[in-house]
C-alpha cells in the first residue's frame, strides 16, 4: 500500500468529513484515512461484490474491519446517507460522469482521478457546478496521474485550463506534448497544431 497516488489522495480529504470511496478496489485508500489520518466514518462502496470481498480482507488484516463500512454499490445508488466527500478514482470519465449524473445527493467535496479525457471531464464537472480548488500531478509506475479536488461552487475555466489543467507541472504537461505531437505526426489535422501552439507557449509560460 505505499502508493504516492493513494497518499496524495488521501491528504486532500478534509479532515473530519464522512467520506466514500467510490471504486474502491482494495480498499487501500480508506485503509490509509482511518490508519494515517485517524478518520472515523469512512465507506467502501464498490459495484463488485467479489471486488469487496478482497477489500474486506484487507480491511481485516489492519484489524480495522470495525472502523470502516462496506457497501455493494454503483455509484451513490445503494447509499442512504450524505456524505461530505467522496472519491472516485481509477475509473474512465464516462463511468465517471455517469456516476455523478445519477447521484441523487452529491457531497460537497469530490476528489477525482480520471484513467482517460481529463479535459472533459474538467469541462464536465464546471458545468455540473463544481470548481477546482486543488489539481495534482502524481508520476507513479510509469504513469501520469491527475488528481482533482472539487468543492461546490461556480468557476469559469478557460480554455488552457479546460486543456491543460491547473497544475503547472512543466514535466507532465511536456509529456502532453509529446504525445500531442506524435498524434499530430501521424495525421496532420490541423486542430492539432493549434493545441500545440497553445500548449507550447502555456509551458513557456511556467517558471522553472
Amino acid at each position: 500500500m505505499n502508493s504516492k497516488r493513494i497518499q496524495i489522495m488521501a491528504e486532500l480529504v478534509s479532515t473530519n468529513h464522512k467520506v466514500i470511496d467510490i471504486g474502491t478496489d482494495h480498499a487501500y485508500l480508506p485503509i490509509y484515512l482511518v490508519q494515517k489520518r485517524a478518520f472515523t466514518d469512512v465507506t467502501a462502496a464498490d459495484i463488485s461484490a467479489k471486488v469487496l470481498e478482497q477489500a474486506q480482507k484487507n480491511i481485516a488484516k489492519f484489524n480495522l474491519t470495525d472502523k470502516i463500512k462496506i457497501i455493494v454499490s454503483d455509484g451513490f445508488k445503494n447509499t442512504s446517507v450524505k456524505y461530505e466527500t467522496a472519491v472516485i478514482a481509477g475509473l474512465g470519465f464516462n463511468t465517471i460522469a455517469k456516476i455523478i449524473n445519477e447521484a441523487i445527493l452529491l457531497p460537497e467535496e469530490l476528489i477525482i482521478e480520471s484513467n482517460n479525457h481529463i479535459e472533459q471531464l474538467r469541462k464536465f464537472m464546471m458545468q455540473k457546478g463544481y470548481q477546482i480548488v486543488k489539481e495534482v500531478v502524481v508520476y507513479e509506475k510509469g504513469k501520469y496521474y491527475v488528481i482533482l479536488k472539487y468543492k461546490k461552487g461556480p468557476e469559469k475555466l478557460t480554455w488552457e485550463e479546460i486543456n491543460f489543467g491547473k497544475n503547472k507541472d512543466k514535466s507532465f504537461l511536456t509529456f502532453l506534448y509529446q504525445k500531442k505531437l506524435s498524434e499530430y505526426n501521424h495525421n496532420h489535422l490541423p486542430e492539432y497544431e493549434e493545441y500545440l501552439q497553445k500548449l507550447n507557449t502555456f509551458i513557456e509560460k511556467i517558471p522553472d
